[in-house]
């Protein structure tokens, strides 16, 4: 019996081609920041997550089906302990072209130098404000002057790309878009205005009353510098500005006021092993099912995944002004 050869790249039934995948390897964070979880969070218990060797397996499954980029997430990526060797394993799979991460600073004054040996290219910062009393509210236990420190040993270690990440609240942090701005291009590097995403329940403030849209923004940025329209697209959800005179360039994702649906190209894999195929969507399979029923059976595996992009949604139906149909944490999603 003739074996049928499995396809080397997932599309789906919209022909969107998934080229990106985004891990979370914990659920974990040193952090409590007020928009993406509870201050009294309960994490998942370890043998409920997948293991990094079962990690290291599925990224590797993903890259053969023509996956390109991979971004490392949490949680706080680097509080998993063997965060980092992980990282150097999965830099090694053969095809990988792209290794990224996203971190919310706490570790990199430490560990900027040894990612950066690991085959990260480029990392995201999470930075929401400039002001240390503002920055313990917004995070509840972080400490601004780490970032900030973990920010310049980023920037000393040579990465390929340093962008910041600012979740946007009214009222909150809104009228700190431009100091914010001012901050990257200062540093040669990039940043990204977000709104916020309406997973899982806050206890910290009302999302209707706190949405500040990306037009708001940009509106406030036009005041004091001059944007331009970039015309390449990077694949992702950001409609990209660059600051004239500098190398910063400035985007905005607008899961609310400017839905980039149509040309998603990514899914994500949850540190309990979960792939999501939509963000706002609970379409998932259970992946960490598979790779321990079936341990180190790839083409199973593999033809999992192919099926799984078959369920995978059109689009996702946020709305801002209503409780959340998606209760599980930004924390718990992966970025």
């Amino acid at each position: 019996m003739t074996e049928i050869a499995q396809p080397t790249r997932l599309v789906d039934r919209f022909g969107r081609i998934v080229n990106y995948l985004r891990v979370s390897i914990t659920d974990r964070c040193d952090f409590r920041c007020v928009y993406c979880m509870a201050e009294d969070m309960v994490f998942l218990p370890r043998k409920q997550i997948l293991s990094l060797e079962e990690i290291h397996f599925i990224c590797q499954a993903f890259v053969e089906l023509g996956v390109g980029k991979i971004r490392i997430t949490g949680g706080e990526p680097l509080v998993r302990k063997g965060a980092l060797g992980l990282l150097q394993q999965i830099g090694k799979i053969p095809d990988l072209q792209e290794l990224v991460m996203t971190s919310n600073g706490s570790k990199l004054a430490q560990m900027a130098a040894d990612l950066k040996a690991s085959g990260i290219k480029r990392i995201n910062i999470s930075l929401d404000t400039l002001d240390p009393v503002k920055f313990k509210v917004l995070t509840r236990t972080g400490d601004l002057e780490n970032v900030l420190k973990g920010i310049n040993a980023a920037r000393e270690a040579g990465f390929q790309r340093i962008k910041i990440n600012a979740v946007i609240l009214k009222n909150r942090n809104h009228a700190e878009v431009c100091d914010l701005v001012q901050f990257a291009v200062d540093r040669d590097i990039d940043i990204s205005f977000i709104e916020e995403m309406p997973l899982g329940l806050v206890d910290h403030h009302n999302r209707s009353e706190t949405y500040y849209s990306s037009d708001l923004i940009k509106q406030d940025l036009q005041n004091r510098f001059d944007l331009q329209a970039v015309p390449d697209k990077t694949g992702g959800p950001s409609d990209y500005f660059q600051v004239a005179g500098s190398t910063c360039r400035v985007g905005f994702i607008s899961p609310h006021s400017a839905n980039f649906c149509a040309s998603c190209n990514r899914v994500r894999l949850t540190a309990e092993g979960r792939l999501l195929l939509c963000l706002g969507n609970e379409h998932s399979v259970d992946l960490k099912a598979v790779v321990r029923q079936y341990p180190a059976d790839m083409p199973m595996l593999k033809q999992t995944i192919i099926d799984a992009m078959q369920i995978k949604p059109e689009k996702h139906e946020f709305n801002i002004h209503e409780q959340p149909v998606i209760l599980r944490h930004m924390s718990v999603t992966g970025g």
